[in-house]
């Protein structure tokens, strides 16, 4: 929701001018009567979406300073992390044997833990995910703890819970959850255009639709708040409203990103066990892999297959190449052979303009493409949504008691 109101009408002669601004201003009545009733219907939704990502924009920190004692460690004096065999050989070792390594984070700082995640079944149906803390420096368990049982509703972690809220709305079917957040983040989009175009000042005063008018009383201090809030968020509320849609509805959103460009998703490879039961490479064979591709990267995702065609793929940052602004790069790799599958890299001559725009899409909307700037940008964004969505309710209100008022 962005500007939930029309200009103060005024008498104007008729001219063909002042009959073409007319005809605007109908056109816009139309555009305002679909804003609001997005706005009415979906702004509890952008709250939640907004809030949640707010929170998520600096998950790591909040998560470290929730459990210091799992996630944290104290840097010695020589620095040296040990080798990735034995970090995850030691996760291991506080799990169950049928646990299956299935994430990995590397530790952001001097001061981070290894975050290794592992899943296991409890019962034929259910099954546990557990984060294991391992201090690079030393290859110690700092921890273990519980982060979501399949037969609960509610994940066991503060972090998890507002992952599964803003991506999945806590509903436990995600074929569902993702229809419903991807859909609903699509009619926001249109709500913020067509708050754009109902707060467009038609008679040019410009300085008036991008400011508070100075001893104004409370409607007119909400109504500012409502379209400044808004329009200052477009820029960014825009492409994180689009990836959010990209990020949950990969296979609806990539065929229609192939009519214009060829894009290819990492997460479709497969590998191709050899024989039944063959044996698969370790996952720090795979670290090791993508390390050759990019010396300089510094690995940060590390996902573990966790099924017999699944692959690897580590991301790494800190990947500096000419005419690039990005520095994340994700290498996807076949479990059993080690063969490099796909290259996620926007510097690669080969690259197409689908994969350039899709390898955008989670640093726009974790704010990462521009350092600390952007995640701050996006925090704002997302506190501004229930804003918008308050002024917005509140500006209804008053137009609908101005209406009984003049009915009366």
């Amino acid at each position: 929701m962005t500007a939930i109101s029309q200009q103060p009408r005024s008498t104007i002669p008729a001219t063909p001018q002042n009959s073409a601004l007319s005809r605007l201003k109908t056109r816009r009545k139309r555009w305002l009567d679909v804003h609001l009733w997005l706005g009415l219907s979906l702004g509890f939704l952008l709250s939640i979406y907004g809030i949640t990502g707010s929170f998520l924009v600096f998950y790591a920190e909040i998560d470290e300073w929730l459990h210091p004692d799992l996630l944290t460690v104290e840097r010695p004096l020589d620095g040296q992390y040990r080798p990735l065999a034995e970090i995850f050989a030691a996760g291991k070792t506080v799990m169950p044997p049928t646990a299956k390594h299935v994430f990995s984070v590397y530790p952001r700082n001097a001061e981070a833990a290894f975050k290794l995640r592992y899943q296991f079944p409890t019962t034929d149906t259910e099954n546990e995910r557990w984060i294991v803390g391992v201090n690079p420096y030393t290859a110690h368990v700092t921890g273990k703890m519980l982060l979501t049982r399949s037969g609960d509703w509610l994940p066991a972690t503060f972090i998890d819970c507002v992952f599964e809220l803003h991506y999945a709305l806590l509903i436990p079917s995600e074929d569902i959850s993702a229809v419903i957040v991807g859909v609903s983040a699509a009619l926001l989009i249109i709500s913020t255009l067509t708050g754009l175009i109902v707060w467009w000042p038609l008679t040019g005063h410009w300085r008036n639709a991008l400011t508070f008018k100075a001893k104004a009383g409370k409607v007119r201090f909400n109504y500012d708040l409502h379209k400044t809030s808004g329009f200052y968020t477009l820029l960014v509320m825009l492409p994180v409203l689009f990836s959010g849609i990209y990020m949950v509805l990969p296979h609806n959103v990539v065929p229609v990103l192939e009519l214009f460009s060829p894009v290819t998703y990492r997460y479709w490879f497969q590998s191709q066990p050899p024989y039944p039961n063959a044996p698969a490479i370790g996952m720090d064979q795979a670290v090791a892999i993508a390390f050759k591709q990019y010396p300089q990267g510094r690995p940060h995702w590390i996902y573990g297959a966790s099924e017999p065609t699944k692959t690897y793929t580590v991301c790494q940052d800190g990947v500096d190449a000419p005419d690039s602004i990005l520095q994340r790069r994700c290498t996807v790799i076949d479990r059993y052979t080690g063969k490099i599958l796909d290259l996620d890299d926007p510097s690669l001559p080969t690259a197409t303009a689908g994969e350039i725009f899709t390898h955008w899409q989670w640093p726009l909307h974790s704010g990462q493409a521009f350092g600390m700037t952007g995640r701050i940008l996006v925090f704002i964004t997302g506190l501004a949504c229930p804003v918008l969505f308050v002024t917005g309710v509140i500006r209804w209100r008053q137009k609908a008691a101005t209406r009984r008022k003049r009915k009366g």
